[in-house]
């Protein structure tokens, strides 16, 4: 991953089946807005991210555009509903094209 940029996600390792779920993400990353310049006076070029989802076994769960304004290291919770045991796919992705995934296993207890 580009520059210590590293996501987090806090999800249950097993669940009811039909059981509604807290799912807690964060990605470190610096969210450069592209207005600052370096030591140099060069221009840093933007580099946020712009979009977040989560899917369980293929299918959408939340899609969330993110703007400009975002803050450093952002932050997601959300509820979802656990039918079956699957995987929690996770994607966060960047201005500069970069995408950063993770995933989680959920079995029925």
């Amino acid at each position: 991953m580009a520059d210590g940029v590293k996501p987090r996600v806090k999800a249950p390792k097993s669940a009811a089946a039909g059981e509604v779920v807290t799912i807690k993400t964060l990605i470190s990353h610096s969210m450069e807005s592209g207005q600052r310049k370096d030591s140099d006076g060069n221009k840093i070029p933007r580099s946020i991210i712009n979009r977040f989802t989560a899917e369980f076994n293929g299918k959408m769960v939340i899609d969330v555009a993110l703007a400009p304004a975002i803050s450093t290291n952002p932050y997601f919770e959300f509820e979802a509903t656990v039918p079956e045991a699957g995987d929690f796919k996770f994607t966060w992705y960047d201005d500069d094209g970069s995408v950063y995934e993770d995933a989680k296993s959920v079995a029925i207890a």
